[in-house]
């Protein structure tokens, strides 16, 4: 049991300084934009030439944007909490149901009134569909202990990211901003929901009768 834990030690400061990390940038995309919430000389440079582009009178974007839909998300959460189920760990296999659906609701009902930024009639930083996303992504790397299986999700997440990413800015559903703050947020609160996870008595044992890791 102590060497699980020593060998905790690294790993639980490694994601506390990502989720800082995260949180930092969360806090800071914010102080960057104009007073009215509007659209910052980031958010032009990015989205204007998108704009003008082909693919937005060509229907692409509607398309690159369903990865981040939540009638392929929520399957794609099962599948995921499933996964640990099916390898015996019951733990993981709730935590991975839980914390994704948590992330999204403190950021509907916490992050976006916080900061208040308007776009069209909805509240849109950090993107809501971006947190969703991001959040499925990055509690499976965390609790996944077979690599192979994180560098296929963190590959798959990135590129489902940036078609996301595309077809938001272009269809005008967002500013890069929000997608930039919806990354951020979602990672940090991950993190800190996991970690807050495998704090809880009882997880360590239950993580060495598991077979991820191996």
């Amino acid at each position: 049991m102590l060497a699980v834990r020593q060998n905790s030690i690294p790993r639980h400061r490694a994601r506390l300084g990502v989720a800082a990390t995260g949180a930092a940038v969360t806090v800071a995309v914010p102080l960057t934009l104009p007073a009215d919430g509007g659209s910052s000389s980031v958010d032009r440079a990015i989205a204007e030439p998108l704009h003008s582009a082909w693919i937005t009178r060509s229907g692409i974007c509607e398309a690159l944007v369903l990865p981040s839909n939540g009638y392929l998300l929520i399957p794609v959460l099962v599948l995921a909490s499933a996964w640990f189920a099916h390898h015996g760990d019951r733990r993981r296999a709730v935590t991975m149901a839980v914390v994704p659906e948590l992330a999204v609701a403190i950021n509907t009902w916490l992050l976006k009134p916080l900061w208040g930024r308007q776009l069209h009639d909805y509240l849109a930083y950090p993107s809501g569909h971006t947190v969703h996303l991001v959040a499925i992504a990055t509690a499976f790397m965390l609790l996944a202990g077979a690599p192979h299986a994180r560098y296929a999700v963190c590959a798959v997440a990135s590129m489902a990211l940036a078609a996301t990413a595309t077809g938001m800015i272009g269809l005008d559903y967002h500013h890069p901003t929000d997608i930039l703050g919806g990354a951020a947020a979602a990672i940090t609160m991950v993190t800190l929901l996991c970690w807050a996870a495998e704090s809880l008595p009882h997880w360590h044992s239950t993580a060495r009768t598991s077979r991820l890791g191996t």
